[in-house]
């Protein structure tokens, strides 16, 4: 007869109140009813993933996600103003005009807790059944992410390790890297984007199987590629994405044209990255003004420092043909594509004096993006500003320029 020692169940870390930073003060009014009312109701509901992340950094959160015991039909039932989405997993989207509080059901995989996806080749993933929060820890992607803050006694939730991780400025992922991105090879993408966002290093195992496993991202959904392509951009940090990108080797399965003229042009230091320092720049900028730079002026960016590096120059009908490289591989929107055309097209209009002609183009809805675009060009290559800044005085002075301003917002 054998013995069998008994296996203690997994127990999370619990930061009191007085172990970290974060205030309901800075955390969405909305989200905070949603999270009452959820407790209330005798659920258990958290603020779950980037929202918890942010605010043990300091910073403020774009979104505020919640994770509850709830069933969809059940957030539904507490909320009036609840909308269910999705077929595969319904999540529950809770609006308030509108701003909408994402609330998801705690959910797992059909693997047992911290031995996630370890058997990537025995078929289909199930990831459709509802859990716990143990469960929904461990199957988010990164232990940064894997946080949760409890209203009811005000602690942070750590079944992952994940505090430490940030104390350390580390990007690691839950489990079994390789698995993790066999199973979602848009992690890769996320992890470059979060640590040159956050400023965080990738850590050795994570990083390591990017390297091992980037060719994986062309099984990933077209769609879901490109909408990570330009989650590289937003809040000034798209040189550090695209190099780190191109490190992995992820650019080179993403946009290889791109990828081989950063290699002709000096690898680490290719004048690409002087392009994307530049548009950070005015990322930053317009930030602060509470105005989105365009996808159309990132992508015109994108390709010409694409076209730059390789030697060549953004000419009409060679814009056309570079976008349609970038077109077919990450399948970008129609509309973004004509105008990110339309932007590389530009200094043929830009490159002289408006009272010599084309002075309407001052009423194109796009051109206080071509303005933006024709100096993020000129500005990295070193050379003259004048012609831009004239037609910057000269649509300031004849252009209507709180309505084009408000199109921006």
């Amino acid at each position: 007869m054998f013995d069998f020692l008994k296996r203690k169940r997994n127990q999370p870390v619990v930061y009191k109140r007085s172990e970290h930073c974060i205030s309901r003060k800075n955390i969405d009014p909305d989200a905070l009813k949603v999270l009452y009312r959820l407790a209330d109701a005798g659920y258990t509901a958290y603020l779950v993933g980037g929202g918890v992340r942010d605010l043990l950094m300091g910073r403020k959160p774009k979104d505020f996600d919640v994770g509850t015991s709830a069933k969809p039909n059940e957030v539904k039932r507490v909320f009036r103003n609840c909308f269910l989405i999705g077929r595969r997993f319904r999540l529950a989207h809770v609006r308030f005009g509108e701003k909408v509080i994402e609330t998801a059901t705690f959910r797992r995989n059909s693997q047992s807790v911290g031995e996630i996806i370890e058997h990537a080749s025995e078929g289909p993933f199930e990831d459709n059944t509802f859990g716990t929060p143990e469960t929904d820890a461990y199957r988010r992607d990164f232990t940064v992410n894997g946080l949760f803050y409890d209203i009811r006694d005000f602690s942070v939730i750590d079944w992952v390790g994940g505090m430490k991780d940030i104390e350390k400025r580390v990007i690691r992922a839950i489990g079994n890297p390789d698995i993790r991105f066999q199973e979602d090879p848009v992690r890769m993408m996320r992890a470059v984007k979060f640590s040159s966002r956050l400023g965080f290093r990738i850590e050795r195992k994570t990083f390591a199987a990017i390297k091992r496993r980037h060719s994986c991202i062309l099984t990933a959904a077209p769609p879901r590629v490109c909408e990570e392509v330009f989650r590289f951009f937003p809040y000034g940090h798209s040189a550090e994405a695209f190099k780190l990108a191109w490190e992995t080797g992820l650019l080179g399965d993403l946009l290889p044209d791109l990828s081989k003229a950063i290699d002709k042009s000096g690898g680490k230091s290719s004048m690409a990255w002087k392009y994307l320092r530049v548009l950070d720049e005015l990322e930053k900028l317009r930030e602060s003004e509470g105005i989105e730079v365009s996808n159309g002026l990132r992508a015109a960016v994108l390709m010409t420092v694409m076209l730059r590096s390789g030697g060549g120059n953004a000419k009409e009908g060679v814009s056309r043909k570079v976008m349609q490289t970038m077109l077919s591989g990450i399948n970008i929107p129609k509309a973004t594509y004509f105008t990110a055309v339309l932007l590389m097209e530009s200094p043929v209009r830009l490159g002289r004096s408006p009272e010599r002609g084309h002075a309407r183009f001052i009423y194109n809805k796009d051109f206080l993006d071509a303005l933006d675009y024709n100096r993020i060009v000129l500005r990295a290559e070193g050379r003259d500003e004048r012609f831009v800044n004239e037609w910057a005085d000269f649509y300031e002075l004849k252009g209507n320029k709180d309505e084009l301003v408000q199109d921006r917002r």
